[in-house]
């Protein structure tokens, strides 16, 4: 088969959704790689190592999109990159469709195979290639919100950990999940005051026994969300429903209850995040202020540890990606259950319910038997 890794050209996203140790293990098993020139340069990956690796370097995205049967990436394709993409090709990245009817309807019309990244699950459930990036955003979600903190970027003028004789900083997390459960960690670990909720009585009572003493477990609901807020200093929303949007859990009336110069770091942005006042924002301009409350909206937050995410995400990626290429996508999901529900849209028809729902579009089940 014929693999394509055309360069990611969202802003500020560093991330390339290949590296060459993945490139390698394809081109052994008799499949083609074409790497857009400079696609991993962002993440310190450099052609030569593609190269050395047997990908085939080509010098534009249509060339990769033209020739290519399996195109992956990390981030939705842009509206530029809809036009180059053709019915049948196989679309493998995240895409977080609920998040745009732009999106959802541009992807629609090109008749491509969407499968995301977002809704493969595991034998046991889980969500293995959001996991990656998941981890990775839940502890920057603490540093960018430490950061904010600070008055000259609009914040309370807080230490998160505090100092001998000065109290902390208190933070909420929205959800005990893989980033709610990151973000805990790096938090506690720097000293704050930290309360995560969630309305999984399991997962907060295996939080309440792993988590360090400066960590309390409270079961999600408005009343609990309300009585928390005159006192916390950073809320990070960790909220995910795979495939829908997050559900609104802090209201635009509800930021009169804080402080002046708190923060909200709202990971689950990309699929409309759980703060009504949220809204995407970048690397460039990454918050704004809303009724005296600093806004962090960064779609793509671990686009910034371009490295890292690199490197976590093809390991997550790469057996997926080996089974599509060796088998093509319907014999490959239909050998796996769990990869068929990655199966978002197909010859122009939305085959995930929840996205379908969500925009009240008509849902037809994928012609994959999982």
């Amino acid at each position: 088969m014929i693999i394509g890794v055309p360069t990611e050209i969202k802003t500020h996203e560093y991330r390339v959704s290949m590296t060459p140790a993945g490139v390698e293990e394809l081109v052994q098993r008799g499949h083609q790689v074409l790497v857009e020139r400079q696609a991993g340069v962002g993440s310190g990956l450099l052609d030569e190592e593609y190269s050395s690796g047997g990908a085939t370097i080509v010098n534009s995205a249509k060339e990769v999109f033209d020739r290519a049967e399996l195109i992956i990436k990390v981030k939705e394709p842009q509206p530029t990159e809809w036009p180059m993409m053709r019915r049948g090709q196989v679309m493998f990245t995240y895409f977080h469709f609920a998040a745009s009817r732009e999106l959802t309807e541009g992807c629609l019309k090109t008749k491509s195979v969407c499968i995301a990244y977002e809704t493969i699950t595991d034998e046991h459930g889980r969500l293995p290639l959001l996991t990656p990036m998941s981890e990775v955003a839940g502890k920057m979600s603490i540093q960018e919100g430490a950061k904010y903190l600070e008055r000259p970027m609009m914040g309370r003028g807080i230490l998160l950990g505090g100092v001998p004789g000065v109290e902390p900083a208190e933070v909420m997390i929205l959800g005990g999940g893989v980033v709610g459960t990151s973000a805990a960690k790096i938090a506690a670990g720097l000293g704050a005051r930290v309360y995560v909720l969630d309305v999984d009585l399991d997962r907060l009572r295996y939080l309440d026994d792993v988590m360090p003493d400066n960590v309390d477990t409270i079961y999600s609901n408005q009343y609990n969300i309300r009585k928390l807020l005159p006192n916390v200093d950073l809320i990070i929303g960790a909220v995910l429903i795979p495939g829908d949007r997050c559900p609104i859990l802090i209201r635009k009336e509800y930021l009169s209850l804080m402080k002046p110069g708190s923060v909200i770091v709202d990971v689950g942005v990309d699929q409309g995040g759980c703060c009504e006042t949220i809204r995407p924002t970048t690397h460039d301009e990454p918050t704004y202020v809303v009724d005296g409350v600093v806004h962090y909206g960064v779609a793509n937050m671990p686009g910034a540890c371009c490295r890292t995410s690199t490197i976590a995400l093809t390991n997550a990626t790469l057996p997926y990606a080996i089974a599509l290429a060796d088998k093509g996508y319907k014999e490959a999901c239909a050998a796996d259950p769990g990869l068929a529900e990655g199966i978002n849209m197909e010859d122009g028809r939305i085959t995930n319910r929840p996205v379908a729902q969500y925009f009240n579009m008509p849902y037809t089940p994928s012609s994959v038997a999982g």
